[in-house]
């Protein structure tokens, strides 16, 4: 040990961090538990988590502090304190406890976008080549509420357009869509915007430069790394191109959010959700469906949290 005594705690107290008890808020008892021969904290996790977490546990990132706990400064004097008082403290950690919701996980987000390709692919417990053939470089998310053709139908899940990306939205999640697919959305239609502009105006030919990069992306299941990193960088080019085209073009801009509204269909039309449904087939992520898969379908991780399966389920696309 370098001449130093390996540190064995005698008795801990456990921290329930959140909003509501911080760094601060556990500076201040510490001489408190020292006088109750309390050697060391037993600190639940405090690395940055969803938004308004009570536990700690559905971590976005574990390279950052959960600001809603303290800042660094923060906790470098709860540190200090500890280190004045001679405490040690036990850190709660579950490297398999993570948050989907939202787009705050940026290492989910990266292998929803990348797939195999992901330079995050190996910190998840994914695999990638299952037994159904179907589900071959995909992943199961299991959030649907109801069968996958009834919350399709509903219009649940919503195409949208954000700074040069497209995503898919449903209740909390926003998932994105990988940038092969942007062609499909860019294209649609193409024909009219392009005899409403003509094929020499530079927004036009912007566009069609767009859509001619997207084409030439290196696939989501490309594992040689100066290809995978040659993605990364042209699709980042591409989002800043047709982000920067949308803001200065009237035309494309109209063009773009007409195309995102013909993708999100009309509840009622169910022949108006076949654009989004073609799409959602191309995409990294493959949605769970709620009544349709038996449990040894599931993956083994996927198992636990799904013992039941209904059976049944009614016509669905899939």
């Amino acid at each position: 040990m370098n001449g130093k005594w390996l540190r064995i705690p005698v008795s801990t107290y456990r921290l329930q961090f959140n909003s509501h008890f911080r760094f601060s808020d556990a500076g201040e008892i510490i001489p408190y538990l020292h006088s109750l021969g309390i050697s060391d904290i037993y600190a639940s996790p405090y690395f940055k988590a969803s938004a308004g977490s009570l536990h700690g546990y559905d971590i976005l990132d574990q390279n950052s502090l959960n600001p809603e706990v303290g800042s660094d400064d923060e906790y470098d004097a709860l540190a200090g304190e500890m280190k004045r008082w001679d405490m040690g403290q036990i850190l709660d950690i579950v490297p398999n406890h993570m948050c989907i919701e939202g787009q705050g996980n940026a290492f989910w987000m990266d292998v929803l976008e990348n797939g195999p390709s992901s330079t995050y692919a190996n910190f998840f417990d994914i695999n990638w080549h299952p037994v159904k053939k179907e589900l071959e470089n995909k992943i199961l998310i299991p959030i649907l509420g109801d069968q996958y053709g009834t919350v399709l139908e509903n219009g649940e899940l919503r195409l949208s357009f954000e700074e040069g990306s497209f995503f898919i939205n449903y209740c909390d999640h926003k998932l994105p869509i990988i940038p092969h697919s942007y062609n499909n959305i860019l294209t649609l239609g193409s024909e009219d915007l392009e005899r409403e502009l003509s094929d020499a105006e530079p927004q036009f030919q912007e566009l069609m430069s767009i859509v001619t990069a997207l084409r030439h992306l290196p696939p989501t299941t490309e594992q040689d790394p100066e290809l995978i990193a040659e993605r990364y960088r042209e699709k980042e080019v591409v989002k800043r191109r047709l982000w920067n085209l949308y803001q200065n073009s009237g035309a494309i801009r109209e063009f773009i959010d007409g195309n995102v509204a013909g993708y999100n269909g009309k509840k009622g039309d169910p022949r108006s959700f076949d654009l989004l449904d073609a799409l959602l087939r191309e995409q990294v992520s493959h949605f769970l469906l709620a009544r349709r898969y038996r449990g040894d379908q599931l993956p083994e991780v996927l198992r636990y949290q799904f013992p039941r399966r209904h059976k049944g389920g009614g016509a669905d696309r899939l």
